[in-house]
């Protein structure tokens, strides 16, 4: 589907404010959060939609011991929560981010009640990623927007930036709805009722006057609904230049829109809320792996890593570069965008090879382990190669394939012609087609059919998580993500593919970007994908990169809100 160009902005022009924004994900939530300390407030946004990669995700939030998860019945508790990061952040990222994040996650939350028409829910069984580390849960702490009547926005409606995929029936699916609408084929009971809600709520909506978004789109519609209303400006199409010190400190921000350059001055700060560098393929091969190619990021294509460079200019340290919030997809072909991997790498019926032909990784672990395990290899020298999903008829038959494949529904015959599909009904025929050693390949069938029938996964433990079990099948017994594959068989080329990159700028437990003798930059905050990973080098749950980005963007104002105008 394509869509026509947004409307323009209002022009920019020199102005002086006392916190500027540049980016319009949750870059958002800072801005709610500072006008309503008083805060004279300006977003920018670089492309001509709001929203962000924000707009583009799944739309949940990771914020333990939340109001939300409290009023939902859940007895999680910030101290759990606290062992849990202790126990899978370690030393990757600095205690004192963990812990200034778990202290403003509710109070974030309450401020985005009070200043928004949004109203959440807790996807209670979306289970931690890491569950059986201290603290972890397996009910986990992930909450999500309800669906968003995005008519709210009126005409600023067209300027929000649009989904990564959009359903033929206008349905707003939630990521708790999508486990249970991908198992309609095993259980309909189950399924069958959500799908008719949600049906019913988006083609009833619309005979109303109502549009209904869910996942991103709601939560990037309900922040610009709370921005429009608070009266928030919203320059897009207009982007950063340069950051202008007044001594040591930033004082403020060359823009530019449309060829030409104004000055913003801040009197508490700039806050850079631009992404991270998803786009700038070369930054991304020197920092992370050389086999990437561009258009494999699902980031908003803004995301060119305009913040990060601005913040070293003015002498910002940075971490964690080779780190990214990697996530597996159906290889992009021929000007087809990017379709990722989630609940289908679960499923029985199903296993993963590289180009050897053999297994190398848990394939129902979380996303960014898959690719950190990737990394890993090719660190080591042993490159993954092509790698493929191998699944069988039966498993064809029972789920949603790539969000838009419907049970029974053939792969479409472009990715044959492409060569990213290929069927044959024996494993030998397989890896004749894929172009897989067949003595390798066929060995490994049969090992990993061995596996699937005695219910347990020696090799890599598929199944053993709680999380993995999030998005099995139910129905399978004794090990709902393993069975043996029998009958005609398919392979689907995946790459590796990304939700943005998370290493970026350093900063401190306020937000505040440091340099490299960890002092900060007086004056200049980062946050979400712009900022180092609050989280190092861990993924702790489903949303974690959209609630630091929010709690951030809290903890960013209310700091700014405390600067000595005097000093400012």
């Amino acid at each position: 589907m394509t869509h026509d160009e947004p409307p323009a902005s209002a022009p920019a022009r020199d102005d002086e404010v006392d916190l500027l924004v540049i980016g319009s994900g949750t870059g958002m939530a800072a801005a709610l959060a500072a006008h309503e300390k008083g805060l004279r407030v300006l977003i920018v946004e670089k492309t001509g939609y709001v929203g962000g990669s924000t707009a583009r995700s799944g739309g949940a939030f990771w914020i333990p011991a939340s109001p939300v998860l409290r009023d939902c019945g859940s007895a999680d508790t910030a101290e759990a929560a606290r062992a849990y990061l202790d126990s899978v952040v370690c030393d990757s990222s600095p205690e004192p981010r963990r812990r200034a994040f778990l202290h403003s996650g509710p109070k974030t939350v309450e401020m985005l009640r009070r200043t928004t028409p949004m109203r959440f829910f807790w996807a209670e069984g979306y289970s931690d990623y890491h569950p059986e580390s201290p603290g972890g849960s397996a009910i986990g702490r992930t909450c999500e927007c309800r669906p968003f009547d995005a008519s709210v926005l009126g005409g600023e409606r067209a300027r929000l930036r649009p989904g990564v995929m959009e359903s033929p029936v206008p349905m707003p699916v939630t990521g708790a709805d999508y486990k249970w609408m991908n198992l309609l084929a095993r259980l309909p009971g189950r399924a069958l009722p959500r799908v008719l809600k949600r049906a019913a709520q988006g083609i009833g909506g619309l005979a109303l006057g109502r549009e209904y978004l869910a996942g991103g789109q709601a939560l990037a519609a309900g922040l610009y609904a709370g921005v429009l209303a608070a009266g928030i400006p919203v320059w897009t199409r207009t982007s950063l230049q340069r950051l202008v010190l007044d001594g040591d400190r930033v004082g403020g921000a060359v823009l530019e829109q449309g060829g030409r350059e104004v000055t913003v001055t801040v009197r508490r700060g700039v806050l850079l809320a631009t992404g991270g560098f998803d786009h700038d393929i070369a930054m991304r091969r020197r920092h992370q792996l050389a086999a990437l190619e561009p258009g494999w990021s699902l980031g908003s294509e803004g995301n060119t890593g305009d913040g990060i460079r601005a913040g070293r200019e003015v002498g910002a340290d940075i971490a964690l570069l080779d780190q990214a919030w990697w996530f597996p997809e159906v290889a992009p072909f021929g000007g087809n965008p990017p379709q990722v991997l989630l609940a289908e790498r679960s499923l029985p019926g199903s296993f993963m090879v590289d180009s050897t032909g053999r297994r190398f990784v848990n394939e129902a672990t979380d996303y960014m382990s898959f690719g950190q395990r990737v990394q890993e290899r090719e660190r080591r020298g042993e490159s993954v190669g092509t790698t493929w999903l191998i699944f069988d008829q039966r498993y064809r038959n029972s789920y949603v394939f790539a969000g838009s494949l419907y049970p029974r529904m053939p792969l479409p015959q472009s990715w044959f012609d492409g060569g990213i599909a290929h069927r044959a009904h024996s494993p030998a025929g397989l890896a004749l087609a894929a172009g897989l050693p067949k003595d390798a390949f066929t060995a490994q069938f049969a090992r990993f059919n061995e596996l699937a029938s005695g219910g347990v996964d020696h090799d890599h433990g598929r199944g053993q998580s709680a999380y993995d079990r999030y998005y099995g099948d139910p129905t399978i017994a004794p090990n709902p993500n393993l069975r043996p594959l029998s009958g005609p068989l398919h392979a689907v080329r995946v790459v590796l593919g990304d939700l943005g990159t998370c290493g970026g700028l350093r900063a401190d437990e306020h937000a505040r970007v440091l340099r490299a003798d960890d002092s900060p930059v007086e004056g200049l905050y980062a946050i979400g994908n712009t900022a180092a990973n609050a989280f190092g080098t861990t993924y702790p749950g489903a949303g974690a990169t959209i609630g630091q980005g929010l709690v951030y963007g809290f903890i960013a104002a209310r700091h700014a809100a405390s600067v000595d105008r005097a000093l400012a």
